[in-house]
């Protein structure tokens, strides 16, 4: 299974429908304004699929020209790009995860798993577990732990802190975390937040909410 969501396989109508569904932050809420019209222009050019919306835009300073070819705003196709590259964000270094035991870390990172997605990858294959954990003499305890934490930051706003806290509330995995009742788990957060002085302030509902939402994309 890849770390990243595959854009590749993902229609343009699935994005559209994504981004109807999400409860988009107050800047980016002019998504929405005529977005089926937006939506049939790219597909009128061939653009079919995420992955060839994010070619498109990959490059901010190309944004101007296909505005022109397009006939959507510029602001309408940064807000646009801004949106869909959070759906791939940077992956987190392992060294990050520095709760855990450090030669066990060094150890994964002297092999080249320096980050959380090239982790994940190579755990989430059988053989290459059971590799790992004989040739590096790791215990498979803690295999299943890191595992879980950088399975965790594939969603979406998900640090190593907050994958910390969710699999301290029992959630080990985005499909937990995507089936989770939102009220529920907001509490079960702010005690384990509460225990752990993880950060100031009160969780909120509606976060989770977006939180719950994001992990259904990664499944």
């Amino acid at each position: 299974m890849s770390y990243y969501l595959q854009a590749e396989k993902v229609s343009l109508d699935d994005l559209q429908t994504r981004i109807e569904e999400t409860d988009l932050v107050p800047s980016r809420s002019s998504l929405l304004e005529d977005i089926k019209d937006k939506f049939e222009i790219l597909k009128s050019i061939g653009i079919s699929t995420l992955a060839d919306l994010r070619k498109e835009l990959k490059n901010s300073k190309k944004i101007p020209s296909f505005s022109k070819k397009t006939g959507i705003e510029e602001q309408d196709l940064a807000l646009l790009r801004r949106e869909i590259e959070g759906y791939f964000p940077k992956s987190i270094p392992l060294k990050s995860f520095d709760w855990l035991p450090k030669r066990e870390l060094s150890k994964l990172e002297g092999e080249g798993y320096k980050n959380a997605a090239l982790l994940f990858e190579a755990l989430d294959s059988s053989k290459k577990r059971e590799e790992i954990i004989n040739t590096l003499k790791i215990d498979a305890k803690f295999i299943d732990l890191i595992y879980s934490l950088v399975d965790l930051t594939r969603i979406q706003w998900v640090n190593h802190t907050v994958a910390r806290m969710l699999a301290s509330a029992g959630y080990t995995n985005t499909k937990m975390v995507s089936k989770a009742n939102a009220e529920k788990l907001c509490g079960q957060l702010d005690r384990v937040n509460k225990e752990n002085k993880f950060f100031k302030g009160k969780i909120g509902l509606r976060d989770i909410k977006r939180l719950i939402k994001a992990a259904s994309y990664v499944q």
